[in-house]
């Protein structure tokens, strides 16, 4: 589904070196120490920055190159990114028509979006008349109600405590089953890995490190830098 090949990309003298795949239906948790290069790679795949040489390809269609509104990735940041001047209902919209002016079978799509994350009777509102957890589901629905494929989070619910943290992770497993969507997350938490995750990516150093499987992320792990991380995360709430 998602593939990096050879991917080079330059900040100032520091070389990233990408390899990694995703496979469709796969949760991804992209992990590793500050500075390792995590943001960098999921930059690299939404377009946001453009490497020297190498390929990324979504469903083996090749996207280096192409504007990130031309990919096929939904994404979700750790600031919510809502406009303050536009409804709830207006937010949700703009995954949908930038321009809302939606059709009567979008306008259905952005009530049914704003009902599965649980902010339905929030439609007319304005953000700021929002607590912090429902800016996320609202952002969250924006995100979902695209078509895409593919959704990349960047450490979305950091933020928050870890109740509202685990029962948005929940909330993101559950509707990504659904719609089989292949999700790539951000996140410094082991227990948000292992709460959401069927598979784990480990960047240090600028590179992908180790891959592998959920269960595989652990202590014991052979991998000197991921065992070491491991143990570290197993203290952060």
């Amino acid at each position: 589904m998602l593939t990096l090949s050879d991917v080079h990309y330059y900040y100032h003298n520091d070389l990233f070196h990408f390899d990694a795949h995703v496979a469709k239906g796969e949760i991804v948790a992209l992990m590793g120490p500050s500075g390792a290069g995590k943001s960098t790679l999921l930059a690299l795949v939404a377009g946001f920055i453009e490497p020297e040489k190498g390929s990324i390809s979504a469903n083996g269609i090749e996207v280096v190159g192409k504007e990130p509104y031309q990919r096929p990735f939904a994404m979700l940041f750790q600031e919510h990114n809502l406009f303050a001047h536009l409804t709830v209902r207006e937010n949700i919209g703009l995954g949908l028509e930038p321009g809302l002016k939606l059709s009567r079978e979008q306008q259905r799509q952005v009530e049914d979006a704003a009902k599965q994350v649980g902010v339905s009777e929030y439609l007319d509102r304005l953000p700021e008349h929002l607590s912090g957890g429902q800016r996320q589901r609202v952002a969250l629905a924006r995100c979902f109600v695209q078509s895409h494929p593919v959704w990349l989070l960047d450490e979305p619910f950091s933020a928050l405590d870890p109740i509202l943290r685990e029962e948005m992770l929940s909330l993101v497993k559950q509707l990504a089953k659904e719609r089989n969507i292949t999700v790539v997350m951000v996140t410094h938490h082991i227990s948000d890995a292992k709460a959401i995750a069927s598979n784990f990516i480990f960047v240090a150093h600028g590179r992908v490190e180790v891959s592998g499987r959920i269960d595989q992320l652990t202590v014991n792990h052979p991998n000197p830098a991921l065992s070491e991380f491991v143990r570290a995360g197993e203290f952060v709430v």
